[in-house]
């Protein structure tokens, strides 16, 4: 991957904690992609972020961050963050939220990019963020995060607890913004659905470790769950199988190559497997 393009790149990043070690981490956000980020709760996706939005630092490695760094506040610039439950004051109203954050941009503040916004997701900018749903708020992070019209947003649960409406009209104004080539978007979600909708390649953390980060399609297209005897499971190569569980039927493995495995195995049962699947057998061999 040509790191020249891209919106960021990690390299041996490391965060420790009493209990918690993430890393280390490389990991590439390319210029014109989205990149989703799932991983188990705990595993480490909002510590990345964080460290990746400069909001706290890393214990080793290095961070480019749209050319410089997380630590330079025009690297930051360039940045449109949501946290999840990261909300304002609820004593606020969107116009108030919109006047301060234009005394924190300057120039970059589109005020009327923000207004639009404003109409386009239905919100009322006189009424206080107190009377908005968690669907309204956030559609207002998201406006005052592209309201300054940066090259890489940030998301962490952005769709989370959402109903599919509010959740398309999220996914389809993700898609807008990234037919700008030179914007990119990192997305965590336990919506693995979602991912897969909008999502150029997938990243897996778990426990603190980036397992392996594939172009999404090629990752749908190479997995599969395979339903067969052990006999005939064990006839398999090696790195076809990630990972087997034992069921009163015989075993059930998450393969790769699914093509190859669909040769070898021409009777047995092979079915797709989605990220949900992936990401629930390669948890499953820490316990094998």
């Amino acid at each position: 991957m040509n790191t020249e393009t891209c919106g960021a790149v990690l390299r041996g990043v490391e965060k420790h904690y009493p209990g918690f070690d993430l890393g280390p981490v490389d990991l590439a956000v390319p210029a014109g992609s989205i990149v989703g980020l799932v991983g188990e709760n705990g595993a480490g996706k909002t510590t990345l972020l964080k460290l990746l939005t400069g909001v706290n630092p890393a214990d080793a490695g290095e961070i480019t961050l749209e050319g410089g760094s997380p630590a330079d506040a025009a690297s930051r610039c360039e940045l449109g963050v949501v946290f999840e439950d990261a909300y304002f004051s609820e004593s606020l109203t969107a116009k108030q939220i919109g006047k301060s954050l234009a005394g924190i941009f300057g120039r970059r503040w589109d005020g009327k990019e923000y207004q639009r916004l404003l109409a386009q997701f239905g919100l009322d900018s006189a009424k206080p963020v107190k009377t908005y749903s968690r669907g309204m708020r956030m559609k207002l992070s998201l406006a005052t995060a592209l309201a300054h019209h940066p090259r890489m947003l940030v998301l962490d649960e952005a769709t989370s607890g959402l109903d599919p409406v509010v959740r398309g009209a999220i996914l389809d104004l993700l898609l807008d913004f990234i037919q700008d080539e030179t914007r990119s978007i990192l997305i965590s979600s336990h919506i693995t659905s979602d991912l897969e909708q909008v999502a150029d390649s997938i990243a897996y953390l778990h426990h603190g470790k980036l397992l392996f980060h594939e172009d999404k399609d090629v990752l749908l297209a190479e997995y599969g769950i395979l339903r067969c005897s052990r006999s005939h499971l064990d006839t398999l190569p090696a790195d076809c199988r990630i990972s087997t569980r034992q069921t009163e039927f015989g075993c059930e493995t998450l393969v790769k190559d699914r093509a190859k495995v669909a040769r070898l195995l021409p009777g047995a049962v092979l079915d797709p497997a989605g990220i949900d699947d992936i990401m629930r057998f390669y948890s499953g061999r820490d316990t094998q």
